[in-house]
């Protein structure tokens, strides 16, 4: 393994801007694990939650959501499912930087700095032509208009992150650095990252 100047990364990244795509090369780059969808897992493995559960909860939530949320947690003594997901996913984010890791998204950037831990915060963002013929690719949106895939799922990505961190996604003053993937393209942002990381 290389010598790291920022063992931990935490990549977050508008929805169809190559997040996944640029933390699998950096991580071959690198010779450390990334972790993106293995939350998931691992959440579900911890939590009692399923996969199902924290895939349709784990990042998303709508504004409609965030009321029933609110609401919910105001007249009860114990959280909302989201709520409880999220500090599931919390508890393996803060084990997972006890190692060398890059993690995409689950506010891993945010969970890492309140707690103290040090990591090299990235955000990747492009333009909508650029996410819009990304969107498209994804089996995930098959069948489904990908600039209105990519519109609402970048709209339930930003209503979680700002539920759980206070601040809105894709503020400069939060990351290390910023990263237009359209521009860029996705091997400059992997060299760029390494160059940085590895000093």
């Amino acid at each position: 393994m290389k010598e790291l100047r920022y063992p931990v990364i935490t990549i977050s990244r508008q929805y169809a801007a190559y997040g996944r795509t640029v933390a699998r090369g950096l991580s071959q780059k690198l010779g450390i694990p990334f972790y993106d969808r293995d939350v998931v897992r691992k959440t579900a493995a911890e939590s009692g939650f399923s996969e199902d559960d924290i895939n349709r909860e784990g990042e998303n939530l709508s504004r409609a959501g965030k009321f029933m949320n609110d609401l919910l947690n105001n007249a009860a003594s114990y959280p909302s499912s989201h709520d409880r997901i999220f500090e599931a996913q919390k508890a393996v984010v803060l084990e997972l930087a006890k190692s060398p890791c890059i993690i995409v998204g689950r506010c891993a950037d945010h969970i890492l700095t309140e707690a103290g831990i040090p990591a090299y915060k990235v955000f990747l963002y492009a333009d909508e032509a650029h996410r819009i013929s990304r969107a498209a690719e994804l089996e995930e949106n098959r069948g489904l208009d990908p600039r209105k895939a990519a519109a609402k799922k970048e709209q339930l990505r930003e209503v979680y992150y700002k539920t759980y961190t206070g601040v809105e996604m894709g503020n400069i003053s939060n990351y290390n650095i910023c990263i237009d993937t359209g521009a860029a393209g996705v091997e400059q942002c992997i060299s760029i990252l390494s160059e940085i990381v590895i000093g």
